[in-house]
């Protein structure tokens, strides 16, 4: 620091002229300057300026030496010009965690890339339990309550999962116009890849539900063989909204006992907990917030939890 101090004082002295003038800029005294010159053509065992009573100008080794030395200020300041841009600006590598059936939300990821060339996505697909700061995770998206202490969350939205079925199996089976009937229907269950336990089906009164023996006439950890075996006609499935849009829009797949049905997740996203939030992640959080769910409902807050590890949507229950 003392070496670039006296470089300083150096390059200003030589373009105003005086140590006087280098001084008022650097806020120093003339003497501080001049001291600093000398110590620095002690070091350099050179002298740079010659000195009278009237003036000092440049030695020919000062010239050489003033040129060289502008360049490095250059580009210090051609550095921090990049550092400052780079803190404004979304940019770098994003490792982003999302469960298996994060692939259906690509659009919104695609949006992404869009509206943030600079940032390079970096997604990691899984059911698993991941440790989101020990394996160095940037964000994850996950559903249910967050409960990782070392993590900050935003609500991206809530929704209500939807009970399908294909017209073809409705055409044999018939309608369920309550859900005591599905106990009479071929049932497709996702099941929890952690827990072997079947995902709940979340009718209104949960005390009723509890009471409806729904037939397990097929099971899956991942919820893109129950969109197939459904649109295949071979049952019923309950899955998110988000997963089977397209089949229901254009027909494939008709909605089933919809008024009957809870609002009962809501998606999250969550990041590692610091005082400065990197402008690539509040970017990736700000967008997915809005734009994960249409029609969804996210908080504007951010909250820290207490608690274990993050697990994914599909093996949350």
């Amino acid at each position: 620091m003392d070496q670039l101090s006296a470089i300083s004082a150096f390059v200003r002295s030589a373009e105003t002229g005086s140590f006087v003038a280098a001084g008022r800029q650097l806020g120093l005294t003339a003497s501080a300057v001049g001291k600093a010159v000398a110590r620095l053509e002690q070091r350099l065992e050179v002298r740079l300026f010659h000195r009278n009573t009237r003036n000092m100008t440049l030695t020919a080794e000062g010239q050489i030496f003033l040129d060289r030395c502008r360049r490095i200020f250059e580009e210090v300041e051609a550095a921090e010009a990049e550092l400052a841009h780079a803190v404004r600006t979304p940019r770098g590598r994003l490792r982003v965690s999302l469960p298996l059936v994060g692939m259906l939300l690509s659009p919104v990821l695609a949006a992404f890339m869009r509206a943030y060339p600079e940032v390079r996505l970096d997604l990691d697909f899984t059911d698993r339990l991941v440790d989101v700061v020990e394996e160095g995770f940037d964000v994850v998206i996950r559903t249910g309550r967050p409960s990782d202490s070392r993590l900050m969350s935003r609500s991206a939205g809530r929704f209500r999962l939807k009970i399908v079925a294909s017209p073809a199996y409705l055409e044999r089976h018939g309608r369920p116009e309550r859900p005591q009937d599905l106990a009479q229907h071929q049932c497709l269950h996702q099941r929890s890849p952690t827990t072997g336990k079947l995902r709940p089906w979340p009718f209104v009164r949960p005390e009723e539900a509890g009471r409806i023996e729904l037939p397990e006439t097929m099971s899956a950890t991942a919820i893109d063989p129950l969109i197939c075996l459904a649109v295949e006609g071979l049952g019923i499935a309950c899955l998110p909204p988000f997963a089977v849009t397209a089949e229901i829009a254009d027909g494939r797949l008709v909605e089933l006992l919809d008024e009957q049905l809870i609002e009962t997740d809501q998606f999250n996203v969550l990041w590692p907990a610091g005082r400065n939030l990197a402008p690539k992640v509040r970017a990736f959080v700000d967008f997915v917030a809005v734009n994960l769910l249409p029609g969804g409902k996210p908080e504007a807050d951010a909250r820290t939890h207490a608690g274990g590890r993050s697990r994914a949507i599909s093996s949350r229950r």
